[in-house]
């Protein structure tokens, strides 16, 4: 697997793709094998559980599902804060650009249009570290 297909902006512009990280690429392999789907090329990546039984059917899994299964997770977690599929995006590119990456490409690989986009998903000042709050002398 060398890239995989990202669905942006359906309406717009229909897909994106770019490379595949190393880890996901391993994480992508491990989900497709245990899920038994390796053989199905035409079928839906992430697939609807039929109730509880675990077992996946064809059909896609939708868009609420999966924002509800984040809040379940983040919750068992003991993550409060609220989150969601652009939690994610956000996390990714600030990541990428504290790890030395460019805004432009950052903004390449999210497919956006106008770099003020991409600045809203750039969180790298949102964070107070410990040693400024110490200044705080009461």
């Amino acid at each position: 697997m060398r890239c995989v297909s990202l669905p942006i902006g359906v309406r717009r512009r229909g897909r994106h793709e770019m490379p595949c990280n190393h880890n996901l690429e391993a994480y992508l392999h491990a989900y497709i094998q245990a899920a038994g789907i390796a053989g199905d090329h035409k079928g839906y990546l992430f697939r609807s559980v039929r109730g509880k039984s675990g077992e996946l059917t064809t059909n896609p899994l939708a868009q609420s599902n999966v924002y509800r299964m984040i809040c379940r997770r983040a919750m068992l977690a003991g993550i409060k804060t609220r989150i969601g599929n652009h939690t994610f995006r956000a996390t990714g590119i600030t990541q990428y650009l504290r790890n030395g990456g460019r805004r432009e490409l950052a903004q390449q690989m999210a497919a956006h249009e106008s770099p003020r986009t991409t600045a809203l998903y750039d969180r790298r000042d949102d964070e107070v570290a410990v040693d400024e709050v110490e200044w705080i002398l009461i």
